[in-house]
C-alpha cells in the first residue's frame, strides 16, 4: 500500500472505520475487530462517513476491510433486541445507507479479501464495481435467523446476476466463492491473495485519475437504465452527454489526445 494516506478527523478515536486519503483516491476501512460485525457504532459510522464523501466528494473511492474476514454480517444480537413495532423504520434507516453509498457521484469499489456476508455483501452491491481474491466467499446467509436482506442486497445481486440466481442465493444461503460470483458478473476483478491490497488500491486508484466527470455520467446512464430500461437512458443521454461535453475534462482529453495520443496520462477532475 502506498505510504501517502492520512487520516482525517471525520469518523473520531475508536471509530469501527477508518476514513483515509491517498490524493484523489479515499479509502473506508472496516476495522472492528475480530469480525467486522454491523451493530450500532457500525452503522452510525457508515453513515458519518457517507454524508462526509458526499459533502467533500474525492475522485474515487475503495472500501476494504482489516482482519481475517472481510464481515461476518450483522451482529445477532440486532435480531434479538428489536421491537417489531420499531423494525420499518430501522431497516428504512440501513437501506438508505446502501442507497447513500450507491448513489455518490464517483466511482467506488469494493475490495473483499475473505469472507463478506450480508450487511457487507449488500453494501459490496452497491458499488460501481467489486474486486476479490479467488478464495473470498460472499453470503447472504440470513435465513439461519429466518430473514430476508434488508440493505438491499436481493434486488441488487439481481440486478447484477438475474432474479433467479438471487432468489437461490438468498433462499439457499448458500456461501459462493468469488470465481462463482465473477462468472455471474457479480465480480468484476479477482486479485491474488499476497497482492491483493496494493493491486485492488491500484485499481481503484486507475479510475479515481481517470475522467471524473465522464464517470459520474456514466453512473447516472445506468441509474437511469435501472429505473426504466433502454429507452429511460435513452431520453437522458443527449442531456447527460451534453454536460460531460462542457467539462473542463472532456476539453483537456480531447486536447490531449490529439497532441499526445490515445495514451496520454492527463489528470481529469472538474468541470
Amino acid at each position: 500500500m502506498t505510504d501517502e494516506h492520512h487520516v482525517t478527523d471525520v469518523l473520531g478515536e475508536g471509530s469501527p472505520l477508518r476514513l483515509t486519503t491517498d490524493g484523489p483516491l479515499a479509502v473506508l476501512t472496516m476495522d472492528s475487530p475480530p469480525k467486522n460485525l454491523f451493530d450500532a457504532p457500525m452503522w452510525e459510522a457508515w453513515k458519518t462517513a457517507l454524508k462526509w464523501l458526499g459533502d467533500h466528494p474525492p475522485r474515487g473511492l475503495l472500501i476494504r476491510a482489516e482482519g481475517t474476514v472481510v464481515s461476518a454480517g450483522v451482529d445477532v444480537e440486532v435480531f434479538r433486541q428489536m421491537s417489531p413495532d420499531d423494525a420499518e423504520s430501522f431497516w428504512a434507516e440501513q437501506l438508505a445507507i446502501t442507497q447513500a453509498l450507491q448513489q455518490l457521484p464517483f466511482p467506488t469499489v469494493f475490495a473483499a479479501h475473505s469472507m463478506t456476508l450480508t450487511a457487507a455483501f449488500e453494501l459490496a452491491l452497491a458499488c460501481d464495481l467489486i474486486v476479490a481474491t479467488g478464495s473470498a466467499r460472499f453470503g447472504l446467509v440470513e435465513r439461519v435467523v429466518g430473514f430476508t436482506p434488508a440493505m438491499g442486497g436481493t434486488q441488487r445481486l439481481a440486478e447484477r446476476a438475474g432474479p433467479g440466481r438471487a432468489r437461490e442465493a438468498v433462499m439457499t444461503g448458500k456461501l459462493y466463492r468469488a470465481t462463482t460470483l465473477e462468472r455471474w458478473g457479480v465480480v468484476n476483478e479477482i486479485f491474488e491473495l499476497a497482492t491483493f491490497q496494493d493491486d485492488a488500491h491500484a485499481y481503484a486508484m486507475e479510475l479515481a485519475t481517470g475522467p471524473t466527470v465522464a464517470h459520474a455520467a456514466t453512473k447516472q446512464v445506468v441509474a437511469h437504465f435501472l429505473a426504466g430500461g433502454t429507452g429511460a437512458a435513452d431520453a437522458a443521454l443527449p442531456g447527460i452527454a451534453a454536460e460531460v461535453s462542457r467539462s473542463e475534462d472532456h476539453r483537456r482529453s480531447v486536447e490531449a489526445f490529439l497532441t499526445e495520443g490515445p495514451a496520454h496520462r492527463t489528470a481529469c477532475h472538474g468541470r
